[in-house]
């Protein structure tokens, strides 16, 4: 090989280097500065990293409208491959910045059987513990499935002690099984009338999803059901409820409790077994969430009566499922 062509293999080797790995740590998340409003001056991030719902997809968007519509700060971190730096997200051990907890005012969980390495999983425990708020959507009751060999391996979702792990522990349930039929029967959310008044459903009227009904069983007893899922018999927001015991009692779908955690510090929760990237057409299920942050944060009587919820940009959701995520997308893809 003459000296040109080894230089010229040189040069192509770096150049693929550098397209592969990310330039600097923070390309590895991305951050959406608050607008003017409320939520100025506070600081919400967001840990997603699942395998089916696209909490890729979602997070991006629910941290647009609460940046730019609401004025809070958001950042999302993601499950990336370390060795391409793109958004992968059924690689279960890497979601980078989780030390962005540390200077955060709510997390956002919406991970699902990730085996993270201890250094990632600390500022979630640190954050969990603080005593600060925490919403969970859709598989965050199972965030974690974690190896026994880890420090944080009593939050795997199997743990008996505490039963079912973090998502039992802080947000009131694990996984229990598919209550609706699984891609053939969508949610209507159906708001509990004892609860019409809660600040979270301030004008929310209408909730709906293609994603299906949870079994949920070990509710605490200060866990408040806002929202019960119907089961619908098809996947579009007009057929009609399923008929029978499955619907006789519905499930819970929105529900807060409150989570004290080592501290001795306590925080307000709010849970949906909703929120896939589908999931978010729904204008009821946004504003219903931007209202739980308002809530979380103590900042209830600032909540309007109609949120301002509208879509921030293009937004053209992934139907759910193992294996179909954007290939080739990185954080700076949703800048």
């Amino acid at each position: 090989m003459t000296l040109s062509l080894r230089f010229a293999s040189l040069i192509a080797l770096l150049v693929a280097s550098f397209v592969t790995l990310p330039a600097h740590a923070e390309d590895q998340w991305v951050t959406y500065e608050g607008k003017e409003g409320p939520g100025k001056g506070k600081s919400i991030v967001f840990v997603s990293g699942d395998d089916e719902y696209r909490s890729e997809e979602a997070c991006p968007q629910l941290a647009k409208i609460l940046a730019e519509r609401h004025g809070f700060n958001c950042t999302v971190l993601f499950a990336i491959d370390p060795a391409t730096g793109e958004i992968k997200p059924d690689h279960q051990t890497n979601i980078p910045g989780t030390h962005l907890l540390n200077d955060a005012d709510l997390m956002v969980m919406f991970t699902r059987f990730r085996n993270l390495p201890d250094e990632q999983m600390k500022p979630i425990m640190d954050f969990t513990n603080s005593g600060k708020p925490i919403i969970g959507l859709r598989t965050a009751t199972h965030g974690f499935n974690i190896n026994a060999k880890s420090a944080y391996a009593k939050y795997t979702w199997t743990s008996k002690d505490p039963a079912g792990g973090w998502g039992q522990l802080v947000l009131g349930d694990t996984w229990i099984s598919h209550h609706g039929h699984h891609g053939k029967e969508s949610t209507r959310g159906a708001i509990n009338p004892e609860k019409a008044s809660h600040p979270v459903l301030r004008g929310v009227t209408d909730i709906w999803g293609p994603t299906d009904v949870y079994g949920i069983i070990h509710l605490p007893a200060d866990a408040e059901v806002l929202v019960h899922g119907q089961i619908l018999t098809g996947m579009k927001p007009a057929d009609p409820p399923l008929e029978g015991a499955k619907n006789n009692p519905m499930m819970p779908l929105v529900w807060t409790k409150s989570f004290t955690g080592d501290s001795g510090k306590t925080s307000r929760v709010l849970c949906t077994t909703m929120g896939a990237s589908v999931d978010l057409e729904s204008e009821g299920l946004r504003r219903l969430l931007v209202n739980g942050v308002y809530w979380g944060l103590g900042m209830e009587s600032q909540i309007p009566e109609k949120a301002n919820v509208d879509l921030v940009g293009e937004y053209k959701p992934t139907f759910f499922g193992f294996g179909k995520y954007v290939k080739g997308l990185t954080p700076a893809s949703f800048r």
